[in-house]
């Protein structure tokens, strides 16, 4: 089995498929934006900057997430099976995380790249809803993914609440921005022959099933 390091554009289901690797097979889900939110919450001197680089508006510096994920990291058992979320998100970062792996002796990891096309991720995203209580995701435009009753929690019967910033407008900036920002990544794992395409318009288990091939 390899670690993975998943790159998609929002909506292309990557969180649904960490928790599927994550149940099946034990792997440990490192998303960047969780840690920074830990370390937030610590309150160390570390936890501070990042608080208040945040609360400030401004980005919190590649040094920082490099700081972040090489502990979480090297704290690791080693024989764990690990997947990436959120980083790289640049060629930098992809450049930095080379070298932490080699320092770290990680060699056997895959690059999976989720691809869905703007119009199919907007359907994803405006249909999304979310359970408050339990977590839970649905979505109402999808037969696989409803809520057996509209607007309730199949899990704890909590009404679903749908993200403000799921419009049109925002998701469009994000997806934009992702992909500009995206593409020399992928093209650069896809230089060193590390990178795997999988069609993230499939059904949730075929997708699966997909992964499971390249990871095995």
């Amino acid at each position: 089995m390899k670690n993975v390091i998943f790159v998609a554009p929002p909506a292309a289901g990557k969180g649904t498929c960490s928790e599927a690797l994550k149940n099946k097979f034990g792997y440990k889900h490192i998303s960047t934006g969780d840690l920074l939110r830990e370390a937030k919450m610590k309150g160390d001197d570390l936890g501070q900057k990042i608080a208040s680089l945040i609360d400030s508006g401004k980005l919190v510096g590649d040094d920082i997430v490099l700081e972040l994920l090489s502990r979480e990291l090297k704290n690791m058992d080693k024989d764990k099976l690990f997947i990436l979320d959120g980083y790289p998100r640049n060629i930098a970062q992809a450049k930095t995380l080379d070298q932490l792996f080699v320092d770290l002796q990680v060699s056997d990891f895959v690059v999976i790249y989720l691809e869905i096309d703007f119009e199919k991720a907007l359907n994803r995203t405006l249909g999304r809803l979310t359970c408050p209580n339990c977590n839970k995701g649905y979505n109402k435009y999808s037969t696989l993914l409803k809520p057996k009753k509209d607007g309730i929690c199949d899990d704890c019967g909590t009404s679903l609440v749908s993200r403000s910033d799921d419009t049109k407008e925002t998701f469009k900036i994000r997806y934009d921005t992702y992909m500009e920002q995206t593409k020399p990544i992928i093209d650069y794992y896809k230089d060193k022959d590390l990178l795997k395409v999988i069609d993230a318009t499939q059904n949730v288990d075929d997708i699966i099933n997909e992964i499971e091939r390249v990871i095995s």
